[in-house]
């Protein structure tokens, strides 16, 4: 699966602080990773239309068992409420166990800086 472009579900409003989101999972099997990819769709559209997100990418590797995802969001609250409901809530509940890693990093940016770049993610994920 190639990167999945920057998707912009909510223009953000210039000049304003944006919270930034990025993580790293890597599966323990590939079992792991086929289902990961299995709820990509459904959480992915769930982004496409989540209030307070400002952009959203997602990068995968699922030989390697290995994703990250990349989000902008309109406030710490906002990528709360997106994680605790629709697709995301479940699917992220039945990959607990398949998980053999994650890493979760946040930051601020200004809206003028969208969309993000990955190469500065992947640096603070590290």
């Amino acid at each position: 699966m190639p990167t999945l472009p920057w998707t912009t579900p909510n223009p953000a409003p210039t000049g304003v602080e944006v919270h930034v989101f990025a993580s790293r999972f890597e599966t323990r099997t590939l079992w792991g990773a086929l289902k990961f990819l299995v709820g990509t769709p459904a959480v992915w559209r769930q982004v496409s239309r989540a209030p307070g997100a400002y952009g959203a990418t997602l990068r995968a590797k699922p030989l390697s068992r290995t994703f990250w995802t990349l989000s902008a969001w309109e406030s710490p609250a906002a990528l709360k409420e997106f994680a605790r409901s629709g697709a995301h809530s479940p699917a992220s509940r039945n990959l607990s166990g398949q998980m053999r890693d994650s890493k979760f990093v946040s930051w601020q940016v200004r809206s003028d800086e969208l969309p993000l770049d990955w190469d500065d993610a992947i640096r603070r994920l590290t």
